[in-house]
Order: C-alpha cells, then structure tokens, then sequence
C-alpha cells in the first residue's frame, strides 16, 4: 500500500500553467506518458528505504480517467482526488466534485522487507473510493476520501481529509503544497500494521492487534516546469508521522518518513 504522503503530494500537483490547462480541457480526449524515480521507505514506518524508477500515464475520454496515481495529477485531475485506477465524476460543478474510483491494490508480500518477514501476505483486491474536492478559493482546494476493499482480502477501510495549495504559479513554473491526515478501520490496521499469534514465531515479533483510529499525518510540495509546449519535469518531497494505532505496531520502526520524486512526461 502506498503511503498517505505520496497520495497526498500527488492530489496537491497541478497543470503547470493556466493557458495550457484551457487548452488541454478542450481537448475531447487527453493523454500522458512519463516516468519518475523515487525514494520512500520499504512500507509505512521502515527505516530502510527503496528508489525505484516506474512509468506514469493517465488517459481522460470524457467524464472517465485511467490512470497511475501521479499520472492522475500531472494530468490535472488529480487535484479532485480521483487517485490511480478508473474514476468518473459524479457531480462536476465550479465548487464542488464528487467521484468514484476503482482501483487494483497489490497488498502486500511478507517478503517485500526483512522486517515483515513471517507475516501473512495481504491479498491483492479490488478498491472502490468515494472522493469529493471542495474549492476553498481558486487556489485552494480541501478533498476527503473513502476507500474500502471489495472483495474482503483484509485492506479493511481507509479515510482522509487532505487540504492542497497552489502557493506559486507563472507561465514557467508551479509549486504546489498540501497537509493532511488519514484514518483506518481495525481490519486495515490488523493487515499493514499487526502481528497475529500465528505468526509471532515466524516473525520474531509480539503479538499486536490494532483496532480502528488514526493512520498519519502528512506534508507534501511538488513542482512542475515545462520547458517545451508538451513536455515537462517535476518533482515532489513529503513527510509524514504515524499516529495512533499504527505508531504503537511493533513493526514500527520509524514514527517519522519521507519520500522525494523526480521525473519527466509528455501529454497531448
């Protein structure tokens, strides 16, 4: 499962420049390719960390986008919290947007950190999350989000309110900023951040049974600059805390986390 402050890092980007959002939202079909390296901690609350190259796309026909989750962003929707995976809008206004997403999560493997090593594996499932975006002031923009596993393979529920800024924009640069927390019911806790009886000798670690609260607290900048009309760079860097629940898991090692992106993608 990603991180809190990566989604909210890419909920917070937005269109580099206001001429060519216009342009683009004109446009009856959009597309984007990319690719970003990035460096965050194995899971939420490892001391190791893990850099990765990955691509990024997102395509919108219409009311329907499909996408990666920083695709999402670069592509201008993001900012209404759709996230990765397949969302349409289901009210559209100059304030207000509300949408619903589906999305494959990957879970998570015993074996993807030395640390978790022993436990049960997350199953791979199907997300559906209810999103809505609400515009403080043109530059300001306050998103909550609902996100529930499906088909019952233990990601439980999940919740956050994420409030994002558009601190400085011209014709060649934007930053963008955002602060938020999340929240998760006791079966999402259970999964990501307990140790079972079962598997406390596999695992070396004490048994930890979490129940519902809240997940983190997170930061979040991000940039974006174009230096031709189709392609451009950004980038991203955020923090977050772990709090309630999840900050008391033995497998915590670090209350404390931090993620830095860069990348470069073209679009239509």
């Amino acid at each position: 499962m990603k991180a809190a402050s990566l989604m909210l890092t890419a909920c917070a980007m937005a269109a580099p420049a206001q001429a060519q959002q216009q342009d683009q939202e004109s446009q009856p079909v959009r597309y984007l390719l990319g690719a970003s390296v990035a460096s965050h901690p194995e899971y939420d609350g490892a001391s190791a960390r893990q850099t990765r190259l990955s691509a990024l796309w997102a395509l919108k026909i219409g009311r329907w986008r499909f996408s990666t989750a920083s695709g999402s962003a670069l592509l201008g929707f993001g900012r209404e919290g759709a996230g990765a995976g397949a969302s349409t809008q289901l009210i559209d206004s100059d304030k207000l947007r509300l949408g619903l997403a589906l999305r494959v999560d990957g879970g998570r493997s015993s074996n993807d950190a030395s640390t978790t090593r022993g436990l049960p594996d997350v199953k791979r499932t199907l997300r559906a999350r209810l999103y809505a975006n609400y515009s403080l002031a043109p530059d300001l923009n306050l998103g909550a989000a609902l996100s529930r596993d499906l088909l019952g393979h233990g990601g439980g529920l999940n919740a956050g309110v994420d409030l994002g800024w558009r601190f400085y924009r011209s014709a060649t640069l934007e930053w963008t900023g955002g602060i938020g927390i999340s929240a998760a019911d006791a079966q999402n806790m259970r999964s990501y951040f307990g140790v079972p009886e079962s598997a406390v000798a596999a695992s070396g670690k004490p048994a930890y049974a979490p129940g519902a609260g809240l997940r983190d607290l997170h930061v979040g900048v991000g940039f974006t600059r174009p230096f031709a009309r189709q392609w451009f760079v950004f980038g991203s860097a955020g923090a977050s805390r772990l709090l309630g629940p999840a900050a008391r898991s033995p497998l915590v090692e670090k209350r404390d986390g931090s993620h830095a992106a860069i990348g470069l993608a073209w679009r239509n």
